[in-house]
């Protein structure tokens, strides 16, 4: 049995999971789809001082909480921010990560650093409302909430390299429109061979576009 922690992505909650997530129950694994702070049903807690590192901290006391070892942390586009940052600051009870469609910082990276100009001008685009929001985008899943702006601009602090943890997969939406912000990390475990490389014909939202092959891709990290 493995235990799996699955992280979204820009405003989004433990919502868009949750359809896979029980689909890995059903496999005999344990799931735990998160709702980041100021997020989904978490929205009421959205203000200024939501950052990467509250988001970091909300899936490290998940997995201290739970008591939660051997760990399979799966990132979602943003999620990956927060998966390897929450990996860096609990090694010991992470196994393996998954990043779908979503970025792989090193040390001092952000997402607004990592992002392409489309993205920039989305962070930014609506944050005048309030000053510290990004807007969710017209064609997002109305469960869709504003997202801590703050967590998009912070730089990611990190002490270690991902070479420490046994599996390390990327699923690329190789269907996305535009330039993607994620095909450089894509290409770069490509090229690596401690990763597993998947390409999928999907669009972003792996989870809603590709579930049988995202999948099928969770279970073979198993042990």
């Amino acid at each position: 049995m493995t235990t799996f922690v699955l992280v979204p992505g820009a405003c989004h909650g433990a919502w868009c999971f949750e359809p896979l997530a029980r689909r890995l129950r059903q496999h005999g694994h344990e799931a735990y789809p998160i709702t980041l702070t100021g997020l989904g049903a978490r929205k009421h807690l959205l203000n200024a001082s939501v950052n990467l590192d509250t988001h970091i901290e909300d899936v490290v006391n998940l997995l201290e909480d739970e008591q939660i070892t051997d760990v399979v942390l799966v990132g979602h586009s943003y999620g990956g921010m927060v998966i390897t940052g929450a990996a860096d600051r609990v090694p010991e009870r992470v196994d393996g990560l998954v990043y779908v469609d979503a970025f792989v910082p090193e040390d001092g990276d952000s997402c607004w650093t990592l992002a392409t100009d489309d993205q920039r001008h989305w962070y930014i685009g609506d944050a005048h409302a309030n000053g510290y929001a990004t807007a969710p985008l017209p064609f997002f899943d109305p469960r869709a909430t504003p997202h801590p702006l703050a967590s998009l601009i912070q730089s990611i602090r990190l002490r270690g390299g991902l070479d420490r943890f046994r599996s390390k997969d990327y699923v690329y939406a190789a269907d996305g429109e535009g330039e993607s912000a994620f095909k450089p990390a894509y290409e770069r475990a490509l090229a690596d061979p401690s990763w597993r490389a998947h390409a999928l014909a999907s669009r972003h939202n792996v989870m809603r576009d590709a579930p049988d092959e995202l999948l099928k891709i969770l279970l073979a990290t198993s042990v």
